[in-house]
């Protein structure tokens, strides 16, 4: 199946029919299913909403999905609903809303399921191959940040130049190590990525990225370092710490562009220190799609 396909067959069976009789073009081209308590279900195309029929969503129709969705184990997703999601087989991340359950200040659970967002993930074998040449410095890789807001393309993309790095696309391989916290990038399954991440790659899935780097950097011997959604200090400071071992990097960030880069303290530490070289800027309704900068050109 496709991504859509296996996207909506997690939805119950009449949720399903809607979704799948959207015309195939359609099909293609949807970003999200969103499922809202007492509201018509919807599909997003191109940043759009589109109704996929006019009869509200029930609750038991959300708590059908994640019964389907995590094959009737709902306890397990909704214990790590503290990070807003779970990832089910294929890389799609499904996003849940609700009455949220804390204990001592911390979430614990979610009850009483109010909205769910099947992220569709998406693979585009080649999609990266336009701007892969742009990231080397004769055959030397580039340390790389790839640049878009949220739903811009970013993970599709490092899929593809993960693939691209480790196969040589370009005439030599690199061994890439590829920390995949939410599972998104390479889907693994039964330690079997379901998407093509390269012949040379290794994938550490559920870890933490700050851990993930580390634990790949110690024991996988990788040349090529990557992660999705760059965030928090210690994913920061993790990279740092690789990059001065010698080894190259490759990650996304949520961010409009350089300068809206720049404006973040925590990045901009990384690049006054010279951590990346390249920057990719995804453009969603321009062209050309990716727009590639010198960070080295952007220091304070």
């Amino acid at each position: 199946m496709n991504g859509f396909d296996e996207a909506a067959a997690l939805l119950p069976p009449v949720l399903r029919q809607e979704a799948q009789a959207l015309p195939p073009l359609v099909r293609r081209r949807v970003e999200e299913i969103r499922l809202r308590a007492g509201r018509p279900p919807t599909a997003v195309v191109g940043g759009d909403e589109l109704p996929l029929s006019q009869t509200p969503v029930e609750g038991r129709d959300l708590e059908l999905t994640v019964e389907i969705a995590t094959r009737a184990s709902a306890h397990t997703a909704l214990e790590s609903v503290r990070q807003g999601y779970f990832t089910v087989r294929g890389g799609h991340r499904i996003g849940l809303c609700g009455s949220v359950w804390t204990e001592e200040g911390r979430v614990k659970n979610l009850r009483s399921l109010s909205s769910l967002n099947i992220r569709v993930a998406h693979a585009i074998p080649g999609c990266g191959a336009e701007v892969l040449p742009a990231l080397f410095c004769g055959r030397e890789f580039q340390n790389t940040l790839l640049l878009s807001p949220p739903g811009g393309g970013k993970t599709t993309l490092l899929r593809d130049l993960v693939r691209l790095l480790s196969d040589g696309e370009r005439g030599n391989s690199f061994r890439v190590g590829l920390a995949d916290e939410r599972g998104e990038v390479a889907a693994l399954w039964k330690g079997e990525p379901q998407f093509d991440v390269g012949a040379r790659t290794d994938v550490l899935e559920g870890c933490p990225k700050a851990q993930g780097l580390m634990i790949l950097l110690r024991g996988m011997n990788p040349q090529v370092l990557c992660c999705d959604e760059v965030t928090a200090p210690d994913d920061c400071a993790a990279l740092e710490q690789c990059g001065n071992c010698g080894v190259k990097l490759l990650c996304t960030v949520h961010a409009g562009g350089v300068e809206d880069l720049l404006r973040k303290p925590l990045y901009r530490e990384l690049l006054d220190r010279g951590n990346f070289e390249k920057a990719v800027i995804l453009r969603r309704w321009t062209n050309p799609r990716y727009v590639v900068e010198d960070l080295r050109l952007c220091g304070s």
